[in-house]
């Protein structure tokens, strides 16, 4: 027999090499799409390269911030310092102008500080009352509010001043987004374009960043201005004007070399001589450096860290520094929410200087941390996007098993999936980081139709003895030793229910093991119907495999296993008529046929009630006391129904 030519022609090869040589050289997606090669290499290599684009665009933007910063830090007076923000700002988000406005609290309003770009000087010289124009609802709210079209835009309420500069001006897409440090109201930084431009959301969040950046810099910029005014207060505090100002260089040095959290709170503590330590929004420590004191060992509640014990002390919500007990704390906060808390200790009662160093290093922790989270989101988005792709077998097989490969997990390798749904409460973002941490950072974990999906590769190929018990499993993530929990679908289940349900209540279904990238659709199908079965069977909160459900596990298996059910309930009893020649099964049949009564079951059987009564006896001890308690009897009558209808006919 012929073999038949299963090799793609060579115009499809060259294309697909041709796709390959544009990817290793960084070509524009435009470049790209303009190959015309098979559709799945074609729609593979769109993907790679729009993913590149964006993370392009990403660092283009983080890079920018970063010179911004450089800049505004060389900067040596207000003035210097507003210029150099529009400036900037008219370049990262590419506009024909930018503006700034200053809050004036005496008069109650906005004015003009710095534009670049700008050709009116009627604009130039306009005030915005709070609530008047866009940048007056922006001012009044405290949120970015852009429009494409400002003079068809009836979310602002337009004001005769305002609309004759603007229009001046001849401006019609704005965007502005607040300065805000801490709680505190700084003033309206604008992005404007002299035709119709619709904004971004990237656009939005880079001016938003460069907001933030600013408003920092400005109030540090004011104080410093004000410092150098007040020479005779210069000159009692040098000391302590030359620690601030070795916190900043030192905050600023790492900020823009790359450092985290930890390299920030090593700062700090060299800084003042004693400790500090970081906490996240939890109450949780995320980082810390110094002789710290210790939690309390086994438990993990805010009252049992001693570092911890007033994170919930209302005067924290001001943004400035709280003492109490000699330690001394500022919240971490980013755009009015809460990151987590510094803590600052052992080192006696801190003068101003250096409780503005302790504030500093607040803020800068709460950029570094707000950094960190847009590239933790943007991590997750695409985990998000792969677990989606696996249990909806979107896309070709080979398409599916590199991606997940490319994260360092492999389909084709041992592996439990888990499903988890948490309450309405439970936020999902905070669900998702719960569950990577109780799965190991070998888990691939992402969401997927409003619940989270975790699958969690085994230690070692081959399927470890289910446990029967329903005692909660230690909770350990996978590969913890003496046990592989990947390997048991139903105690990974219930470990990860358990460590999450010390935070929120989370309900967990496992299914398992699995070992082919095809299969995972049949699993998350099987686990989504299982999650929902322990709920709706009052097991909130709790984790399980859909073996472990007894009937209810038939109902919602993708592939139920009926013999080994009525061997698990029935087994005792068949063994034991095989061994001794009886018919304990049927005098539990006809036992149960008679409504629970020996004497109408002695009828059936043409015995005496006496030996119904002995028999009884006997299963009652080879399946336990509880053999006739409701739920007992309940299985054993199904498993019994099931027995009869395997019988051949």
């Amino acid at each position: 027999m012929a073999h038949l030519d299963t090799q793609p022609p060579a115009d499809e090869t060259g294309q697909v090499v041709r796709l390959l040589e544009l990817l290793a050289a960084d070509a524009p997606l435009s470049e790209v799409a303009a190959v015309d090669a098979p559709s799945p290499a074609r729609e593979l290599a769109l993907r790679i390269a729009g993913a590149r684009e964006v993370h392009q665009h990403r660092e283009a933007g983080l890079a920018a911030l970063l010179d911004t910063a450089r800049e505004l830090a060389a900067a040596s007076d207000p003035g210097s310092v507003l210029e150099a923000i529009t400036r900037r700002a008219r370049r990262l988000v590419g506009t024909d102008l930018a503006y700034l406005t200053l809050y004036d609290p005496e008069a109650g309003d906005t004015f003009m500080r710095a534009t670049d770009g700008s050709v009116s000087a009627a604009f130039q010289s306009v005030r915005l009352a709070l609530g008047a124009g866009l940048g007056g609802l922006v001012a009044s709210t405290h949120k970015p509010y852009w429009t494409a079209d400002y003079w068809s835009d009836e979310r602002f309420r337009h004001t005769s001043a305002i609309d004759g500069a603007v229009g001046e001006e001849g401006i019609i897409a704005i965007c502005g987004t607040p300065l805000l440090v801490e709680s505190h109201f700084v003033g309206v930084l604008f992005a404007a374009n002299r035709s119709s431009r619709p904004f971004t959301r990237e656009e939005v969040a880079l001016l938003g960043n460069l907001a933030t950046l600013a408003a920092v810099t400005l109030v540090q910029t004011r104080a410093l201005a004000d410092a150098e005014h007040a020479h005779e207060t210069v000159r009692q505090y040098a000391d302590g004007v030359e620690k601030a100002a070795a916190a900043h260089d030192r905050f600023a040095s790492l900020v823009l070399g790359g450092g985290g959290v930890d390299d920030l709170t090593a700062g700090l503590a060299e800084l003042l001589g004693g400790w500090a330590v970081l906490t996240d929004e939890t109450g949780a420590r995320q980082s810390g450096a110094g002789p710290a004191p210790e939690p309390r060992p086994g438990r993990r509640s805010r009252g049992a860290d001693p570092v911890g014990a007033f994170d919930s002390l209302p005067e924290l919500a001001t943004g400035r520094l709280v003492e109490h007990g000699g330690v001394y704390a500022v919240a971490v906060t980013a755009a009015r929410e809460r990151l987590g808390t510094l803590y600052v200790g052992g080192v006696g009662a801190l003068s101003d200087s250096e409780q503005r160093t302790v504030e500093r290093a607040g803020l800068v922790t709460a950029l570094v941390l707000l950094f960190e989270r847009q590239a933790a989101d943007a991590r997750q988005s695409a985990r998000n996007r792969l677990v989606s792709d696996l249990v909806t077998r979107r896309g070709s097989r080979e398409e599916r098993l590199s991606l997940a490969r490319t994260t360092g997990f492999d389909p084709q390798q041992p592996f439990s999936l888990l499903v988890l749904r948490g309450d309405d409460t439970a936020g999902q973002r905070a669900l998702l980081i719960s569950a990577s941490a109780a799965t190991g950072e070998n888990a691939l974990v992402g969401s997927h139709d409003g619940d989270v999906v975790a699958l969690v590769p085994a230690a070692h190929p081959g399927p470890e003895p289910r446990s029967t018990s329903s005692a909660p499993a230690a909770a350990a993530p996978s590969g913890a030793a003496g046990t592989d929990l990947a390997s048991d679908p139903d105690a990974l289940a219930r470990s990860v229910a358990a460590r999450i349900g010390k935070r929120t209540c989370v309900t967990v279904a496992g299914v398992g093991p699995v070992s082919d990238v095809d299969a995972i659709e049949v699993a998350h199908d099987e686990a989504a119907r299982t999650v929902g079965a322990l709920i709706a069977l009052g097991h909130r909160g709790q984790g399980a495999a859909a073996t472990q459900l007894g009937f209810a596990g038939l109902i919602v298996g993708s592939d139920p296993d009926v013999d080994d059910y009525v061997r698990k309930l029935l087994g005792p009893l068949a063994d034991y008529d095989e061994r001794r020649g009886t018919d304990l099964l049927g005098t539990l049949t006809a036992y149960f046929a008679a409504g629970g009564s020996p004497r109408h079951a002695a009828g059936t059987l043409h015995v005496h009630v006496n030996t119904v009564s002995q028999r009884l006896e006997r299963i009652g001890a080879l399946l336990g006391e509880s053999w006739q308690s409701p739920d007992h009897a309940l299985e054993l009558q199904i498993a019994l129904r099931l027995r009869a209808l395997q019988a051949p006919a």
